[in-house]
């Protein structure tokens, strides 16, 4: 069960920041796809900085920061 709701957080954080990160988005799916890659490092990065967030929105919180860096990344590596 926990794996359906990290699924879904994933989702609706790839969601966020494909609205966060406006101009030349990589669709739905690949909005989705880059949000629950962001959760993992999102909560990888804010738990190295020594913050945790707990509850559903700390967790959806900590997923989009993951996948609003992620798609900045993917946005730089692209120009280059």
């Amino acid at each position: 069960m926990d794996l359906l709701w990290f699924l879904l957080i994933g989702i609706l954080a790839g969601w966020l920041a494909g609205q966060v990160m406006k101009g030349g988005g990589y669709g739905l799916i690949g909005d989705l796809v880059l949000g629950i890659i962001g959760a993992f490092v999102g909560g990888w990065i804010l738990g190295l900085v020594g913050v945790t967030a707990g509850g559903f929105i700390g967790r959806v919180i900590t997923a989009t920061i993951g996948a609003v860096l992620l798609v900045f990344l993917v946005r730089l590596i692209k120009k280059a």
